[in-house]
């Protein structure tokens, strides 16, 4: 049984169709990426399967259970969290904070507990503290820890995407473009961070356009061409298929 897995997904807006009966399987412990020229429905799969939007067919299942349409909240509770192409930090915290408040279900967050001030509260303080500064130090922020994340650059940022999304301790995460816009020696630090995290256990999906980057990191891709799977399998077989230097040459538009 996969561990997280898409079937016969569709997606209309309006009249474009963007995902067509698409349906792929990720395994647990997997580096799977899914790449496709402009239209191809990668944001779009990864839009339905993580529930930012429903599919308007098909059936997305989580570790064996129909999680179709579940939000986002309620998926990463499940164990699957998925970042955005465009970093959603908060600008006006500290680097330190920003990963500190993504800890989920912090009893300081009711008014109860809060005022209250047990002695387990206090507990749950101080781990999500010790877990906040052990991410900061993995992902070499600890430099940064009290900078305002509105200076870091872009590379920085994806960075701290990636502590944050670790607060929630998933199962599974799904990386939108984590290589664009950043240069290429942060490039390497994100891509040997993500290779960790899988060599570790953790499944990962993600979508990028840098190919040389992305080929060399994952062990499966997955290409998708006018909402449809084109065909995956072993980077290097992948990219030697006709199919694939067709639809990249051929200039599948958006």
């Amino acid at each position: 049984m996969s561990l997280l897995s898409a079937d016969g997904l569709v997606k209309d807006f309006g009249g474009l169709r963007a995902i067509d009966g698409l349906s792929v399987s990720i395994d647990e412990g997997e580096l799977v990426g899914v790449m496709g020229p402009n239209g191809a429905g990668k944001s779009t799969f990864f839009n339905c399967v993580s529930g930012v939007i429903p599919p308007d067919e098909g059936t997305v299942a989580l570790n064996g259970t129909d999680v179709t349409g579940d939000p986002p909240e309620s998926l990463a509770h499940r164990g699957l969290v998925r970042t955005f192409q465009d970093t959603r930090e908060l600008e006006t915290m500290t680097v330190r904070d920003n990963v500190r408040l993504a800890a989920p279900d912090q009893s300081g967050e009711r008014t109860l507990p809060a005022l209250l001030r047990t002695d387990g509260m206090r507990r749950e303080e101080a781990a999500v503290r010790e877990r906040a500064d052990e991410l900061i130090e993995t992902f070499e922020l600890d430099h940064l820890a009290d900078e305002y994340s509105s200076n870091l650059s872009g590379g920085q940022r994806k960075l701290l995407e990636l502590a944050r999304t670790l607060m929630l301790d998933p199962d599974v995460l799904m990386l939108d473009e984590p290589f664009a816009g950043v240069n290429p020696t942060l490039t390497r630090e994100i891509a040997d961070r993500i290779r960790d995290l899988n060599a570790d256990g953790m499944t990962v999906v993600i979508i990028e356009h840098e190919l040389e980057t992305l080929t060399e990191l994952v062990d499966r891709l997955v290409v998708l061409q006018q909402g449809r799977l084109l065909v995956e399998g072993d980077p290097e077989t992948v990219l030697e298929d006709e199919r694939v230097i067709e639809a990249y040459l051929g200039g599948d538009a958006e």
